[in-house]
């Protein structure tokens, strides 16, 4: 049974391949250029040759001061078998289709050169280091996935992780995190926040979200074979293939200034604007631009309260669900019968 279950996890991680585009990598990395001098990074979910997170940070190995570079992909990985040395694999009778279905393998780099030294890590200077990478790509025994034996022995060694895990399979992805007591920076859904196994470590201040995304949907690109049979799926100028996605958030324990900045509040509280539940004491907010600064009982607000919370101005208290004194434990909040979207409770602090 165990067997067949690593089957439907693994089937569900393929159908969740999205590549994160690096221009969204690159706006939320600024923020943390400082976490990241003398580290060792582990991108555990990103082939070298399709992910976008291990081409910026081969391209900002110098300028990060990063001490290595470590990449692991999944057994499938849909990479181009064009890219790849077929003497790496061996001569053991692999096909070029056997090798374009996706061998898993690492790559570990602990330099890059700057080929025409001008000063700059360019795309052309890590496609080199690919093509040349009889020292730095070795295969994988297993089958790449994060939770394989060879991939945890490799995030032991890592400082930071940072990458695009499925979203299947978030919860199982941020346990190995806090298991191994890692720094992250990685991106989810939203709604990810509303896990009775995540909503702790957010309560606690332990994991937060990343400032550059805070509304709207992102573009990923997906592998060819892909459906595109849904609404924002479609095909770039250069071929690739893309889906949007919506309610994307980057999740982190890396700090950054955005964080304690002072949410903006001008409301006044009033009980016509602000009903208190059914079954708990606490008023209802339905935007987060719309708390009252003049409240100083609990509130519940929206979960997208957490683009804008600042852990100085105030306190988490729960998650609807799984508040401790809710009588109801289990279920949402209701307002005269009627159930309202997920609520975290907060209070201002005094």
């Amino acid at each position: 049974m165990a067997g067949n279950k690593d089957l439907q996890n693994a089937s569900k991680a393929k159908k969740d391949e999205f590549y994160t585009q690096l221009a969204d990598i690159e706006v939320e990395l600024k923020n943390y250029k400082k976490h990241f001098k003398d580290k060792v990074v582990f991108c555990n979910c990103d082939d070298p040759y399709e992910s976008n997170f291990f081409k910026y940070f081969a391209m900002n190995f110098n300028q990060l001061g990063l001490k290595k570079l470590i990449a692991t992909c999944y057994a499938g990985s849909p990479v181009n078998a064009t890219q790849l040395k077929l003497s790496f694999f061996g001569d053991d009778g692999e096909t070029r289709e056997e090798v374009k279905r996706g061998t898993p393998h690492k790559i570990v780099i602990t330099e890059v050169t700057d080929l025409n030294g001008d000063g700059a890590i360019n795309l052309a200077d890590v496609e080199y280091l690919l093509q040349n990478n009889n020292n730095v790509l070795t295969r994988l025994e297993g089958n790449g996935d994060f939770r394989s034996k060879e991939c945890i022995e490799l995030i032991k060694q890592a400082d930071i992780v940072v990458t695009n895990p499925p979203f299947s399979l978030f919860r199982e992805y941020v346990a190995q995190l806090v298991e191994y007591k890692k720094l992250f920076l990685i991106i989810g859904n939203v709604n990810a926040v509303t896990y009775k196994e995540v909503f702790p470590l957010i309560k606690d201040n332990k994991m937060w979200f990343g400032p550059s995304i805070t509304s709207g949907d992102r573009k990923f690109n997906v592998p060819d074979s892909y459906p595109l049979n849904a609404a924002g799926c479609g095909i770039d100028d250069k071929g690739n293939h893309y889906i949007k996605v919506k309610g994307v958030r980057w999740f982190t324990n890396l700090d950054h200034n955005k964080r304690h900045n002072d949410l903006d509040v001008f409301k006044h509280y009033s009980p016509e604007e602000y009903p208190k539940y059914d079954n708990y004491d606490a008023i209802n907010v339905d935007k987060t631009s719309d708390i009252p600064m003049d409240y100083d009982g609990i509130m519940g607000v929206p979960i997208t309260f957490l683009d804008k919370y600042c852990p100085e101005q105030y306190e988490i208290l729960g998650i609807d669900r799984y508040i401790e004194d809710n009588p109801n434990y289990g279920h949402r909040f209701t307002i005269n019968n009627k159930e309202i979207y997920a609520r975290i409770l907060i209070r201002k602090k005094q």
